[in-house]
């Protein structure tokens, strides 16, 4: 163990809590190195059922997940931390502007990772100053199971949708984790309150939860607009409506949100231009006005080709024929990816006959196989 030059364990927890709310955080709790337990039987149950899809760097070194010590073997305390982000308005009411984009509400203003990152490394470079010890820094971008030991550190529990909850902020909290050789005082797991509740199972559009406590991602619409690389599949599109990137309904529906407030660090708070943006423009954004709209944000790792995907399904399921305008001037797109979904947002708004021309048309020139079968199957729905 690091040498405390000072004070005892106890006192030093009870500063470092002081320091991390003056870092920005909401909360803090304290477990130990071998926290994890049943979540890493849960954890291999998932990959090996396939629910993680294409999420290949999930199923990477899962062994590190399973143990902070395999990741690194001098950790004796996880200190857990949480930044409420809760929204200032209702995230679902967007879902009836059918001709706006849905953006989830943790990506409308900075990305998360930076803002909370800098917080922690300030936070740890803190404890390090007091006490010596050594520390290593993680946000969500690391072999860290972040909700169970955030969990056993008592700021929350995992509910039925997989997320933490929280009493006080609901579902909208950011972890980081700072792993240190200090053997600080542990406090107690938060209690299941989920009850007899399945609203978030209730709500999910794509039914992504077979079971309460278990999700497989390859029917989730957060991982069907950010994580997959493809075209989306077709028995989803429908279900996805206007959501462009992510998926606030399991989150928002908790019934523990009653008692969350907004969230207070600035950089995080949703930017005017993501709140309800409109699909027209939304299509139009060529690569550098994708990267200048989305400066900062978590949706500019998405790449503008596989945005541009999602703002074409919730073109198609806009019922606005304005709209089909912005899906035709896609077919020509560059990208097979992009003229793939323009060619289904335009077979939703235009009729079949006009879709049966197109195709014809199309049939001969376009050389990218997938593109031709989304062509086959427009032309042929009734």
């Amino acid at each position: 163990m690091a040498n405390v030059k000072s004070a005892p364990l106890a006192e030093l927890k009870g500063r470092l809590a002081g320091q991390a709310r003056a870092h920005g955080f909401d909360c803090i709790g304290v477990t130990g190195a071998d926290a994890i337990g049943d979540a890493a039987n849960h954890f291999h149950a998932f990959l090996a059922s396939g629910g993680h899809g294409d999420m290949d760097w999930l199923a990477a070194n899962p062994a590190r997940r399973a143990d902070p010590r395999t990741l690194w073997n001098e950790v004796r305390s996880v200190i857990m931390l949480g930044v409420n982000y809760g929204p200032s308005e209702d995230p679902l009411a967007i879902l009836a502007q059918r001709t706006r984009g849905a953006i989830s509400v943790y990506a409308q203003g900075d990305d998360y990772h930076d803002v909370i990152k800098k917080n922690l490394k300030a936070l740890a470079r803190w404890l390090v100053q007091q006490t010596g010890c050594d520390v290593k820094v993680f946000v969500d971008t690391a072999a860290v199971m972040e909700k169970p030991l955030a969990h056993a550190a008592g700021l929350g529990w995992q509910g039925k949708h997989t997320n933490l909850v929280s009493r006080e902020f609901g579902s909208w909290l950011f972890l980081g984790a700072i792993y240190t050789t200090l053997d600080l005082p542990h406090d107690e797991p938060e209690t299941d309150h989920c009850g007899s509740c399945r609203a978030c199972q209730d709500i999910c559009p794509t039914a992504a939860f077979p079971a309460p406590y278990k999700l497989d991602a390859r029917r989730c619409i957060s991982y069907l607009t950010i994580e997959n690389k493809g075209a989306i599949p077709i028995e989803f599109r429908r279900a996805i409506g206007n959501r462009i990137y992510g998926c606030d309904d399991c989150l928002a529906v908790c019934p523990w949100n009653k008692f969350a407030q907004a969230g207070r660090e600035t950089k995080l708070a949703a930017r005017d231009a993501l709140r309800a943006p409109s699909l027209a423009t939304l299509a139009r954004l060529d690569d550098a006005a994708f990267r200048a709209l989305f400066t900062k944000s978590p949706v500019k790792r998405l790449g503008r080709d596989r945005f541009i995907r999602n703002v074409l399904i919730a073109i198609g399921n806009s019922a606005d024929a304005t709209l089909a305008h912005e899906a035709e001037q896609l077919l020509s797109d560059a990208s097979p990816l992009v003229r793939g979904a323009a060619i289904w947002a335009l077979s939703q708004l235009v009729p079949k006959q006009r879709v049966a021309a197109l195709a014809a048309q199309a049939a001969v020139a376009e050389p990218d196989a997938q593109v031709r079968e989304e062509w086959r199957m427009a032309a042929a729905c009734p």
